[in-house]
């Protein structure tokens, strides 16, 4: 017989601290400014977790073990030990201090679930709903840029073939963009791939990703990290739900002929970076139009900066492209719900001092 573990649901919308330092009252506030009942719905139409683990704990919960282990770039038995240990952690799943909590496997085994279902796009898209919902996010133009994420794996054995080094920004070189063609023997991360960057070899993924001019992820997506960015930015465009007319913002790396067609064909503005060509200098208009892309552009590198150092995202958790993207979507899901938060206390003025938030 599959026993409940018991959650407490009743929530008291009183008077808070939002600080952004005080990890208790940024749980407190993610519990007030999202609907966890929408965010059910998703997973009303799958039974087929009910089996997980020897307890029966609800979607939501772990979901929310699914966020803390993100915020706090906790590994699965670190998370478990965290939740029989952190009070705040128990406070934020809603349960009661006796209450049974997830082990490491269930955690994992809901994570499978997650990917074999595919809830966690509809996860991220949802979050980023209620966000703009609320004011949080606002469409007010996209940047595209790639961020290289190193393999939870070393490859044991030297590679071989050919490797390109990737960005090329001085001049117009669209051939140095073609994918590395080497082949990497006993690692069990087959889809992870080589990389030469700025003179340093990487061996992993590439995360390439798409923010408004705030910061904030509208979509993204893993390849090996061998993959070419600029033959990525179509893709990253239709997964990020971008408006018809919004200018995309990119650095040199993404010029082409056929990105600028690109933009064209699907009716956005370019705000693509210019280099170069071959025995050409730069005009004096194209150098003031990059400074001025430049001014904006950096945001994005500004988020992949505070992925890496905050969440671990130097390095993949997992292996496999398929779990890479669980964890690239998650992670973007638990950036902006941080980064939301936070922004609620930086736009009022109030660090370090109570203000009300209703929903």
């Amino acid at each position: 017989m599959v026993r409940k573990a018991k959650e407490k649901y009743a929530v008291s919308f009183a008077e808070m601290a939002v600080s952004s330092k005080g990890n208790n009252n940024f749980l407190e506030a993610v519990n007030l400014i999202i609907d966890w009942k929408s965010i059910d719905k998703i997973f009303k139409k799958y039974n087929e977790r009910s089996n997980i683990g020897a307890l029966s704990y609800s979607n939501i919960l772990l979901f929310k073990v699914i966020l803390l282990q993100t915020w706090y770039n906790l590994s699965d038995p670190a998370v478990e030990e965290q939740l029989n240990d952190r009070i705040s952690f128990i406070k934020f799943l809603k349960i009661s201090i006796d209450s049974p909590t997830p082990d490491h496997s269930t955690i994992s085994r809901f994570r499978t679930f997650l990917l074999k279902e595919n809830l966690y796009h509809k996860l991220f898209k949802e979050v980023n709903r209620q966000l703009i919902l609320k004011n949080l996010i606002v469409k007010n133009g996209a940047i595209v840029d790639a961020t290289v994420i190193e393999s939870a794996r070393r490859p044991r054995k030297s590679i071989k073939g050919e490797l390109v080094e990737d960005r090329k920004e001085d001049e117009i070189n669209e051939t140095s963009q073609k994918e590395n063609k080497v082949e990497i023997t006993y690692s069990d991360d087959i889809d992870a791939a080589w990389l030469i960057k700025r003179g340093k070899f990487h061996y992993g993924y590439k995360g390439h990703h798409l923010v408004n001019y705030d910061g904030y992820f509208l979509g993204g997506h893993v390849t090996g990290a061998n993959v070419s960015d600029m033959n990525q930015l179509e893709q990253i465009i239709k997964e990020s739900d971008v408006e018809k007319g919004t200018t995309i913002l990119a650095d040199k790396g993404y010029m082409s002929k056929k990105n600028i067609q690109l933009l064209n064909r699907i009716e956005m503005k370019d705000g693509i970076m210019r280099k170069k060509l071959k025995n050409t200098e730069l005009t004096a208009e194209e150098i003031v139009r990059n400074k001025e892309i430049s001014k904006i552009r950096y945001r994005i590198e500004q988020s992949f900066g505070l992925l890496k150092q905050h969440f671990g995202y130097e390095k993949m958790r997992y292996i496999g492209k398929d779990r890479c993207n669980l964890e690239n979507t998650i992670k973007m899901l638990s950036f902006n719900l941080k980064k939301a938060v936070y922004s609620i206390a930086r736009d009022f003025g109030m660090k370090n001092k109570k203000i009300y938030i209703t929903i």
